[in-house]
């Protein structure tokens, strides 16, 4: 039988009704690599939540239905398209972004695409351009965590989460983590001082009680947690990093930053850092890339499931029953 080189199986978002429209075609067009790509043949596609908000519609600057669904991709080089500056040579591994990741073949901007660290699989580098840059720009570029601060990671056992309890961990921090009852295990053994259930009613009180005040919060829970992490954060010194917001957008008002929680609120999209502060994404690249060296970024154990397992683990995902880092495998 002859196969058709020119196209491939992809995981497709018809609506924008959530996980359940997304489904599996397997004459999706090979993509051709634009100004400024790489042609990626994808081995393993991360899973972030973000792809969850995008099949609602709800994730910033997110494509229209139909589209592929996926943004982070591992796989080897196949092509190159016009005007990459100093391409990396047919066959290198990388890791990075762009739109369409759940395919076989996407188009990856160069720009961001990083060589998969020496001796790693594919799938083990995921994370490293999203999960681990923003637990770092979340805990100094924004955070300016300093050894012997106490730093709250709520959903720690998320991928960004369990990130940022290894580096706050490596850092000096003192770490309070919230998880699920089920996920405390897991992040207790990346390092956390203590670890509290999150839906707790008295989480900002047991907070305080532990520490007296947290100097840092990394904040990606939204409507369900912010309260807390108001709350918790010393007043004037504290500081809440915002990236995300799984359970729903959360408001805060001028009055309360004025009477009710004087503390340092900021804000964190590691895309947005990139495009706006070029040198300043590079200068944390280029510290994963010692932290890697040392062995306190080890390589990546993600959950690697087949294509069309992708609309549940993103349902699995949106309801908070996984941990750590999933992946899709579109050729399985």
């Amino acid at each position: 039988m002859e196969i058709n080189e020119q196209v491939g199986r992809a995981l497709v978002q018809r609506s924008h009704r959530g996980p359940r429209d997304l489904t599996v075609t397997t004459d999706h067009p090979r993509p051709t690599p634009g100004p400024g790509d790489y042609l990626i043949r994808v081995t393993a596609a991360g899973i972030n939540f973000a792809d969850v908000m995008q099949t609602y519609g709800t994730y910033g600057g997110g494509p229209p239905a139909p589209y592929v669904a996926g943004f982070e991709a591992a796989g080897e080089i196949v092509g190159v398209g016009a005007d990459v500056q100093s391409p990396l040579p047919l066959g290198t591994h990388v890791v990075g972004t762009g739109p369409g990741a759940f395919a076989q073949y996407m188009a990856m901007p160069a720009a961001g695409a990083l060589p998969v660290p020496s001796g790693w699989r594919d799938a083990e580098a995921l994370g490293l351009v999203l999960n681990w840059a923003t637990a770092l720009a979340a805990l100094k570029t924004s955070g300016e965590v300093k050894a012997g601060e106490v730093v709250l990671v709520q959903a720690a056992a998320g991928g960004v989460g369990q990130a940022a309890v290894r580096l706050a961990r490596h850092f000096g921090a003192r770490v309070i983590a919230t998880a699920s009852p089920a996920k405390h295990d897991i992040v207790k053994a990346l390092g956390a001082d203590e670890v509290l259930d999150g839906r707790r009613p008295d989480l900002a009180a047991e907070i305080a009680r532990l520490t007296g005040g947290v100097d840092l919060v990394l904040e990606s829970v939204g409507r369900a947690t912010f309260g807390t992490s108001l709350s918790v954060a010393k007043p004037f010194t504290g500081r809440v990093v915002v990236f995300g917001a799984a359970s729903g957008d959360a408001t805060v008002t001028t009055h309360d930053l004025v009477f009710n929680h004087q503390v340092q609120l900021k804000g964190l999209h590691i895309g947005a850092l990139a495009t706006a502060a070029p040198p300043v994404y590079r200068s944390l690249l280029a510290e994963l890339d010692t932290l890697i060296a040392r062995g306190v970024y080890p390589p990546g154990t993600p959950e690697v499931h087949a294509l069309a397992e992708g609309p549940e683990v993103l349902r699995q995902l949106e309801a908070g029953r996984t941990s750590g880092k999933h992946a899709l495998d579109p050729w399985r």
